[in-house]
Order: structure tokens, then C-alpha cells, then sequence
């Protein structure tokens, strides 16, 4: 695992400097496409190989997707949701200008109340969450998202990577439940709101799976040696 995080950094650094040039665009696509595709599973990209998401989810039984080891720790079903709505959001509203992925019969399918990205949640909350959300239709819905994703980014012009979110879109994070308006929340907005196409395919759409990804991992591990 540790091999395929730090390939994955490298791989992110190169990304950072592919997006500055113009000229490179199709370089910087490709590139963004590839490490897209590690942070999800092999349907999304159609691999053939396992790729380091397929590795996480490979062996976990259902109740592991609510085990919150410490305080301090999420739990892999929140982990899992937090990345999906986020990507969902961030490509979707703000980068592509369409509906998000997410709707009432996708709520209705993962037996979940709740819409936002989950970044306020007690820690009750998120194992209350973790233990009622179907993990198989999360699964599918982030699978949903990470294709949506893919034809996101070919879609894209090299003067795409110079605009920043319109208002309207970043409006309707909050009134679509995206986000909720309280500081632990809405201070996406802004934070989005700051950057280019190119810096939000840098961070939400890339970077960000990874992170969250290798805190399951953790999480993973911890079950694995008190079984």
C-alpha cells in the first residue's frame, strides 16, 4: 500500500506542473484520468488490475464499514461517502454546470436521510450512519460519480482550466443540501469559490480520494489484527 501512496504523490506533484501549461493539456487530462481511476474501483475505469480502492474494499464485512476505532478516527462508510459527495459536487455543480449524480432515488436506494458531505457529523452520528447506509449502493453511487467524473475531465478545454465556479453553482451547494450553512460546513463554498477548474482537479477530484482512502486503510488494519 505504501508503495502505491507514494507513487501516487509523485504522480500528483507531476500533475501540479502539467496543469500550468497549456500546451501540456492533454498530457495533464491523461495524467488525471490515471490517478483518478487508483481511487476508485476497476468499474469505474474498467481495469483489469485491482486498483487501491478495490484493494480497501476487498474482504471487509458489512459491519466493518462502521467501526470507529478511536475518537479521533471516521468510519470507512462515512470515509467512503464523504469522497463521493464531495467529487460529486465539486465536478458536477461546479466544474460541469449539470444536476449532480445524487437524488431522492438515490437516497431512497442507500437508505440514507442526510445530503451534505458529512463534515459536521458527531461521532454518533457518523457510526448511526455508517450502520444504516447500504454499503453496496454507496458503493455504486461513488462508482456513479467516478464515471460521471471521467467524462467530466475529457470534456474539459485548456481554457476551462483558468475559470473559477460561477456563483449560481456554488449557490446551489447549499440549496440542494450539498452543504449546510454552519462554519464546519459552508466554508467550502469559499474554499472552492478561490480556485480554478485546475486547482479543484488537483484537490476534491484527485488528491482528495487518497486521503481519505489511506485513513480506511488504516482503519482496515486495525480491524484485521483484532479480529
Amino acid at each position: 500500500m505504501f508503495d502505491v501512496e507514494k507513487d501516487y504523490n509523485l504522480k500528483i506533484d507531476e500533475l501540479r506542473k502539467l496543469l500550468k501549461s497549456s500546451r501540456r493539456f492533454d498530457q495533464a487530462i491523461e495524467l488525471a484520468l490515471e490517478i483518478h481511476a487508483v481511487t476508485h474501483t476497476g468499474k469505474v475505469s474498467l481495469s483489469d488490475s485491482p486498483t487501491f480502492c478495490d484493494d480497501l474494499l476487498e474482504g471487509l464485512e458489512n459491519e466493518d464499514y462502521s467501526i470507529m476505532p478511536t475518537e479521533k478516527d471516521e468510519t470507512i462508510a462515512w470515509h467512503l461517502w464523504h469522497i463521493a459527495r464531495i467529487e460529486d459536487l465539486v465536478g458536477n455543480l461546479l466544474i460541469a454546470e449539470q444536476p449532480q449524480i445524487f437524488n431522492e432515488e438515490w437516497m431512497e436506494k442507500m437508505s440514507v436521510s442526510v445530503r451534505d458531505t458529512g463534515n459536521v457529523m458527531t461521532d454518533m452520528q457518523i457510526i448511526d450512519f455508517s450502520e444504516q447506509v447500504n454499503k453496496q449502493e454507496l458503493i455504486k453511487y461513488r462508482n456513479a460519480v467516478g464515471c460521471q467524473t471521467r467524462k467530466i475531465l475529457k470534456s474539459l478545454s485548456p481554457l476551462d482550466l483558468k475559470r473559477k465556479p460561477g456563483e449560481e453553482y456554488l449557490a446551489r451547494l447549499v440549496s440542494e443540501g450539498g452543504l449546510l450553512e454552519v462554519k464546519g460546513s459552508i466554508w467550502l463554498k469559499n474554499f472552492w469559490g478561490r480556485h480554478t477548474f485546475a486547482g479543484l482537479i488537483l484537490l476534491p477530484i484527485t488528491r482528495h480520494h487518497m486521503m481519505h482512502l489511506s485513513d480506511s486503510v488504516v482503519i482496515k488494519e486495525f480491524l484485521l489484527n483484532n479480529r
